[in-house]
């Protein structure tokens, strides 16, 4: 495999100037923590949007905000290349949060060493700012023989419901995708991830006074138990399947035989071959005959793809030689967490995740990003991009 190598002209020069803008990275870093955006703030993720299309548009790229009256809204940035149909290079990103309303108030940006904390700050805000001087590094090169799609979403934390089409329709047919993601703190990429579903079941059975006409009842909740038992035993770790009911409700009293009963259940698959095979065992599961008198169904919820290492290997190279001319090792890891990528990867397209500045703590008051990293990170991921003008292997 030959890659267009980092001594080439474009490649310096785009590596000189992100060389130059570690206080702006921090500065745009710092904007982006300041903005609440949880997944269901609507106005937050607007405003993360509108603060990264301000960046890009200033700098000369075309960057348009696809705003949606509910959650979960995309913002496009496009570098049209030399031959603007051909099939274009995606950088992702998503612009939501886990984090309530109001926590930017009780922990606004801040730096401790060459580290910076605030909510989101690695997952994914360093990510955003990372992918918005990738592009702005490429824009004052010549073009590029392909374009380069900015593609940033709203949705991700609560399942990219809308996040998914927008990927599918815009990213179908690239020659690659980068989703900024955290680096692990191990400083590692993410070449393979776990696909994971949310499901809802739902059981009816009939009430009876537990006393009195116990026999006259259809307990729900004992229906429910059973297939819970059923579920759990399609874990198989030595491939990497797992089955977790997390949540169950149900019933009326103690002293009630129970009408009713609710759980929610949580899948993780390595293939999509598992995929297939695990969401059929649930229904099967599901449809089987529980006590008499009550009935059961499922219903999907949510649904991250898998990212395959076959899909993340020949990009993985790349970065790697990318890494080492800029002087630092780096390589790939297995994280059984879900993303976008999974979206992009199950199209078939070269997908390569967690190119994102290192970062650890995600989802917690001690979540931070190694400002270090903010600039090598992007310099080997435009020395990716760059490289992606020769074949893959």
């Amino acid at each position: 495999m030959s890659a267009v190598p980092l001594a080439s002209d474009a490649a310096n020069a785009a590596i000189d100037w992100l060389a130059g803008q570690r206080g702006a990275m921090e500065s745009a870093l710092a904007t982006l923590v300041d903005i609440d955006s949880n997944s269901h703030d609507k106005p937050g993720t607007d405003r993360v949007a509108q603060a990264m299309q301000s960046w890009l548009v200033a700098e000369g790229i075309d960057a348009e905000h696809h705003a949606a009256l509910a959650d979960g809204d995309v913002l496009l940035a496009r570098l049209p290349g030399a031959r603007p149909a051909e099939a274009p290079v995606v950088l992702m990103g998503h612009r939501d949060t886990v984090f309530p309303t109001g926590s930017v108030a009780q922990r606004p940006w801040r730096v401790e060493g060459e580290r910076g904390y605030g909510p989101g700050v690695s997952d994914m805000k360093s990510g955003l700012v990372l992918q918005c001087f990738v592009l702005m590094a490429l824009r004052r090169l010549p073009p590029l023989p392909f374009p380069v799609l900015g593609l940033f979403t709203a949705d991700e934390e609560i399942g990219s419901q809308h996040g998914r089409v927008a990927i599918e329709a815009h990213a179908r047919g690239a020659r690659a995708a980068f989703n900024a993601e955290p680096g692990r703190v191990s400083g590692n990429l993410v070449t393979e991830r776990k696909g994971g579903a949310n499901f809802a079941i739902a059981v009816t059975g009939r009430a009876a006074h537990a006393g009195m006409n116990h026999a006259d009842g259809a307990s729900a909740i004992e229906t429910l138990a059973r297939k819970i038992q059923a579920l759990h035993a399609l874990t198989d770790y030595a491939t990497g399947v797992t089955t977790n009911v997390g949540l169950i409700s149900g019933g009326m009293s103690t002293n009630t035989v129970a009408p009713s009963a609710q759980a929610k259940l949580d899948v993780r698959f390595c293939t999509l071959a598992q995929r297939e095979a695990l969401f059929a065992h649930i229904q099967e599961v599901v449809a089987q005959p529980g006590v008499q008198g009550t009935h059961a169904t499922v219903t999907q919820t949510s649904e991250f793809l898998p990212l395959e290492p076959r899909w993340s290997h020949d990009l993985m190279q790349r970065y790697q030689a990318s890494a080492a001319q800029l002087g630092f090792g780096v390589a790939g890891e297995f994280t059984g967490g879900c993303s976008d990528a999974g979206f992009t990867a199950s199209l078939g397209i070269p997908t390569l995740c967690g190119v994102g500045p290192v970062g650890a703590k995600a989802h917690t008051e001690a979540e931070y990003c190694c400002l270090d990293t903010l600039v090598p990170r992007a310099q080997a991921l435009v020395g990716t991009i760059l490289g992606l003008a020769a074949p893959l292997a």
